[in-house]
């Protein structure tokens, strides 16, 4: 029995489907689901996977492995009720408790300050509460504590990071009232990327600083030692790594000046936990949106109008392991014009127990898979029957993930 499976969705177009990576064979696709991108999709163990729909405005708990040929929608467990736009995703180290943010949608300001808490494994079923907080594109993790689980909201200019009940919620969201909790000012305006430790309490946000850190474990959070980048530019996406402890992140130098954005430098940049120490490596200019971890690697790819790449570099070193050429985009990013605007880009997930990698060819409906343990190995093709504008979305689920892991959605 396959071990392993890739979503793909694409948002644009309203659909998510499966491809089985070990065959290189799409397996089945379900219509009228809009995937939130930016709360992307979280892994819940077991293969089972979380993300929000928001077209539908749930919470889709989904089983890709019990999808069938004929009855792909079999991999719906349950659609939750949530408030939309689906901005951050997270959860429990358990997979028992989500949390979801809501962001601008088509809106250019902040309007909705809506939190929605699922509480999947409640004795009559999965339900849904929902709070007002405070509007903007908040941050999310969910913290386990001596006092119960608590959402932990990043909050965005001015910077704040705010600390409330799940069982609160749960017990008065009702009719969406405001509940506050306790909150710790002095942060960093420009907040934008979060990873939770679980083992220590801490919670990780990248912003215009540096790596803020902070205890989560009381009502209230406290300031840990900030970890200053050491490297030019700043991180906007993190990923933890609780295997190996580490965080990962791409520095970008150069994001306040987006029409330049083939000139933006990256750094590769990964901080040991536990050792409190961080090293990097460059990574060349052009655009890195996002990124995926291998069994032994850090997959980037690069998006620039000399060519675009996909990159691997060990864990451990930051070697780079092996440098693949990949099919240009006709709708790719131009010069001079913000990488967003009416341009495709490319999705990246990895297997977490072996070395392929799957990058999107966005407007081109392919989905390329590479085993990078193999330099110079050729990519191999997939052809899903939508586009994948804007690059669409991937992630790759194991069953035999016994947890979460990452409990922020990728």
């Amino acid at each position: 029995m396959n071990q392993e499976i890739l979503v793909v969705a694409d948002q644009r177009a309203q659909i998510i489907g499966f491809i089985d990576p070990a065959s290189h064979t799409v397996t089945g696709w379900i219509p009228g689901m809009v995937l939130a991108e930016h709360a992307g999709i979280l892994s819940l163990g077991n293969g089972r996977c979380a993300w929000v729909d928001d077209a539908g405005g749930s919470l889709i708990v989904m089983d890709p492995f019990a999808a069938t040929d004929t009855d792909p929608a079999a991999a719906i467990e349950h659609r939750i009720s949530v408030a939309i736009p689906g901005e951050h995703l997270a959860c429990d180290p358990a997979g028992r408790f989500i949390a979801v943010s809501t962001g601008l949608g088509q809106s250019w300001e902040p309007w909705s300050d809506v939190l929605g808490v699922v509480d999947l494994q409640a004795t009559a079923g999965p339900y849904s509460r929902r709070i007002r907080t405070r509007a903007g594109e908040p941050g999310v993790v969910v913290a386990t504590t001596p006092g119960g689980p608590r959402a932990i909201l990043r909050h965005r200019e001015p910077g704040a990071i705010e600390s409330i009940s799940i069982d609160d919620i749960l017990t008065d969201g009702v009719h969406s009232p405001q509940l506050r909790g306790g909150s710790i000012e002095a942060v960093g305006a420009e907040g934008h990327g979060d990873a939770y430790d679980p083992d220590t309490g801490t919670l990780f946000v990248a912003t215009e600083r540096g790596l803020e850190c902070f205890d989560v474990r009381g009502p209230v959070p406290a300031a840990l030692p900030m970890r200053p980048w050491k490297a030019a530019g700043r991180a906007y996406f993190l990923r933890f790594c609780p295997r190996r402890r580490l965080l990962v992140a791409v520095l970008r130098e150069g994001g306040e000046h987006p029409r330049k954005w083939d000139a933006w430098g990256n750094t590769l940049w990964v901080h040991d936990i536990d050792a409190n120490t961080s090293r990097t490596a460059p990574l060349g200019d052009g655009m890195i949106f996002r990124f995926a971890l291998t069994g032994t690697a850090i997959a980037v790819a690069r998006i620039h109008p000399d060519g675009d790449d996909l990159r691997t570099y060990d864990t451990e070193t930051l070697r780079e392991h092996g440098q693949w050429t990949l099919p240009p985009m006709d709708k790719a990013p131009r010069r001079g014009a913000e990488p967003w605007d009416d341009a495709d880009r490319r999705a990246i997930a990895a297997s977490g127990s072996d070395e392929w990698v799957a990058v999107t060819r966005g407007g081109h409906g392919e989905v390329h898979l590479i085993d990078t343990g193999v330099p110079g190995s050729a990519l191999v093709t997939v052809k899903v029957p939508t586009s994948l504008n804007d690059g669409g979305h991937l992630a790759w689920l194991n069953r035999a993930d016994a947890g979460p892991g990452d409990t922020v959605g990728r």
